[in-house]
């Protein structure tokens, strides 16, 4: 397991979150994607991962409907993958969730993140369907995990 510490942010750490978002994703956004993005949403979530005070990951969520918690992205730089951060966001993401009183949380994932989807399953998650994303041209598998208290 790591030793990455994660916190919870405010909007004005979203650039440190946009730097890692373009060291790990492709086509490259701007803050602005991301703000408006979450125009309107509910506990919107903003989560850091750091190793010696360094930022190596993040996630992003907000509230999908009053009993679903949406998680929108997660992202670890390549050079800190396979030292459990993915899973200590992830776990953070639940406890934040069943503290909020949500019944569930859902993800969506491309069939290429591989480690991604074997994370998501090894987390319990339950496949529940998919969805064409016309942005990239590919389906996304949706997940699910029914939180307990």
């Amino acid at each position: 397991m790591s030793h990455a510490e994660i916190d919870i942010v405010s909007p004005q750490e979203m650039p440190i979150i946009v730097e890692l978002y373009n060291r790990i994703f492709r086509p490259p956004r701007d803050l602005s994607s991301f703000e408006r993005r979450f125009r309107g949403r509910w506990n919107v979530l903003r989560l850091i991962a750091r190793v010696r005070r360094e930022p190596v990951g993040f996630f992003l969520g907000f509230e999908l409907k009053p009993t679903v918690f949406f998680s929108w992205f997660y992202g670890v730089l390549p050079e800190y993958r396979g030292l459990g951060i993915g899973s200590r966001l992830m776990e953070a993401v639940h406890e934040f969730a069943r503290q909020q009183g949500y019944e569930s949380v859902r993800m969506e994932c491309h069939n290429q993140h591989r480690a991604m989807l074997h994370l998501a399953i090894a987390k319990e998650y339950d496949i529940v369907g998919i969805r064409w994303d016309p942005d990239r041209g590919d389906n996304l598998i949706i997940f699910e995990k029914v939180l307990s208290a």
